[in-house]
């Protein structure tokens, strides 16, 4: 996605992802991975090697214990400290153990056996070509360097460096880097690679920071320590050198931004209305109590998505029927009497808990994940099927399905439920009747089936992410074809459309709970479209009701049909800033 600068004197402009807004003016920090130089040694006994390993695993577990600790403590998101349990899994992986001792057995140094065994089983990972693959690779290649870093007896540096505000530029920012990122240091970053739904991408909005992803190699070529910089996480641009002028007039956008927000969060509790007063639902993806929290200071009318897998992955075990009901309940509790939709169990080969044993598939995305793995393993579901519905009794609670794609799925998902409430009833404990169930769209099959889905289906749920990934076919991680990951591509309107307008025909409401909801570059195209619940990051909730509120449903009209009448992306992309600009006015 990177274009090549041109300069404009003295100015000098690079491009890259807009992966969260808001705008910084600052100098550059420059980080770059701590050199780990392997010594030249003769290697000692076996048995004193691998001890020295054993020893340097159990410090790493330590470091990634803490750092764990360290993002729920600042950042209060389960989700995101789920990242370091994927790291401890991998650290506790029998096939690395295998790998490094084989090659201590072989002749090799610790250091030298541990450099090649995460070596080798990141090449295999990332040799399959897909996105959530390698970016695994990515994770272990950041296990093995902080083995490999204990074992050289070096300090931890990661950005402890960063003692003034400024903004971070970097090839990428790894799990590990993204957890020290201090909010009160750090301006705002730019990665070399990277896309919207990458680690560093999520952190960013999840902590309000400005970001800028996948700008090239020409990044790092270009800046230079202490350059004076200026981002804008709206449009992607990142300036080096400004003029004072640039300065000044950036500034002066983001006072206005910085009052704006502070008068739409003081009107964030009211509900979403349109200009000529069609109320619309503003809701919160959460995935915890403590975004919960968040959902609620933010002025969600709901929840549109209340994620439950981290319940497992954060595990050892799979958690229990009664563990799973304490744990929704005080979720429940504190969104109130605001609607809320759970999602049944969605992991699969890109996110496998350590105690379930799951397949190496070539493509995880389209693999043995989510309601496919709950179906071919129904005590595991009904298991959380029960805690969900008994948890639920007293609040407005809807169910929703991952990945259906078929009517005969659905079917078997609701069968499930039926068995789960005769259970619960012959047993005498209570539980939530007649309990709302629904389905995510997010692949064309889901789409284009609606009509036929909404005989089982009580409502729909867009689940943009994937469905653009897989309309477009592109790996929604992959540096390579990232600028190839358009949201807004016609063809994913279309899909958002023909769903919109097959479950309204048969009855039945719609809501998004991805990305895209939280766009404003798209909320006015969405509302055109008749969207009936909005379900983003709590951060975006404000604005979205003042953008809703300053569009009727008949201008909303003109600029969707507007929009759907443009042939690419990047006409439509266009269209839309115009739009956000003459709604700021």
């Amino acid at each position: 996605m990177a274009q090549v600068p041109h300069e404009v004197a003295p100015e000098l402009f690079l491009q890259g992802i807009a992966a969260s807004d808001g705008i910084a003016i600052g100098p550059a920090f420059l980080y770059a991975v701590q050199e780990l130089t392997i010594p030249a040694r003769p290697p000692g006994q076996p048995n004193v090697e691998i001890a020295r390993f054993i020893s340097a695993s159990e410090r790493a577990r330590l470091e990634l214990k803490s750092l764990r600790e360290s993002v729920l403590l600042r950042i209060k998101g389960e989700e995101l400290a789920a990242i370091f349990d994927a790291h401890q899994m991998m650290l506790e992986d029998p096939l690395l153990t295998e790998k490094v001792n084989t090659k201590i057995a072989s002749g090799l140094t610790v250091e030298q056996a541990v450099a090649e065994a995460t070596r080798e089983l990141a090449e295999l990972l990332a040799s399959m070509q897909d996105e959530l693959f390698a970016a695994r690779a990515a994770d272990v290649l950041d296990v093995g360097n902080r083995i490999l870093r204990i074992l050289l007896g070096l300090p931890d540096t990661a950005l402890n460096n960063l003692q003034a505000p400024a903004i971070i530029i970097a090839q990428d920012l790894t799990p590990s880097d993204t957890a020290r990122l201090d909010p009160e240091l750090v301006l705002g970053f730019c990665t070399a690679v990277g896309g919207l739904t990458s680690h560093s991408a999520i952190l960013a909005r999840t902590l309000g920071i400005p970001a800028l992803v996948g700008m090239g190699a020409n990044l790092l070529e270009t800046v230079k320590l202490d350059d004076s910089l200026l981002m804008d996480g709206s449009t992607g641009l990142l300036i080096v050198d400004p003029t004072q002028e640039t300065v000044s007039e950036y500034r002066e956008i983001k006072r206005k931004k910085d009052a704006l927000m502070v008068g739409i969060k003081a009107n964030a509790q009211s509900e979403a209305h349109t200009a000529n007063g069609r109320h619309v639902e503003v809701a919160a993806n959460i995935g915890e109590v403590e975004t919960a929290l968040e959902a609620v200071e933010y002025g969600a009318e709901g929840v549109g998505l209340l994620r439950t897998e981290f319940l497992y992955l954060s595990e050892t075990r799979a958690p229990d029927e009664d563990k799973q009901f304490e744990i929704y309940k005080e979720i429940f509790n504190v969104i109130g009497p605001r609607p809320l939709i759970i999602r049944t169990l969605d992991i699969g080969g890109d996110k496998p808990p350590s105690y379930m044993p799951f397949p190496k598939e070539m493509n995880p995305f389209l693999g043995w994940r989510a309601i496919r793995m709950c179906m071919d393993d129904t005590g595991l579901f009904k298991t959380q099927l029960r805690a969900i519905l008994r948890s639920a009794v007293g609040h407005d609670i809807r169910i929703m399905f991952p990945m259906i794609i078929s009517l005969d799925e659905l079917l078997c998902a609701r069968g499930l439920i039926a068995q789960v409430e005769n259970e619960l009833a012959e047993e005498g404990k209570p539980f939530a009747k007649n309990v709302p169930v629904g389905i995510m769209v997010e692949t064309p099959a889901a789409a284009i089936l609606v009509d036929v889905l909404a005989s089982a289906s009580d409502f729909f749920s867009l689940g943009t992410n994937d469905l653009t990934q897989y309309t477009l076919a592109v790996d929604r991680g992959n540096e390579k074809v990232a600028g190839l990951f358009q949201p807004l591509h016609p063809a994913v309107l279309r899909l958002i459309k023909l769903t919109i307008d097959s479950a309204h025909s048969k009855g039945k409401w719609v809501g998004m709970c991805g990305e895209l909801a939280g766009m404003q570059k798209a909320i006015p195209i969405l509302l055109g479209l008749g969207l009936d619940e909005f379900s983003m990051a709590s951060r975006s909730i404000p604005m979205a009701k003042h953008l809703i509120a300053k569009l009727s449903d008949e201008r909303a009209q003109e600029i969707t049909a507007h929009a759907l009448s443009l042939p690419t992306a990047v006409e439509i992309e266009d269209y839309m800033k115009t739009v956000l600009a003459e709604l700021e006015d």
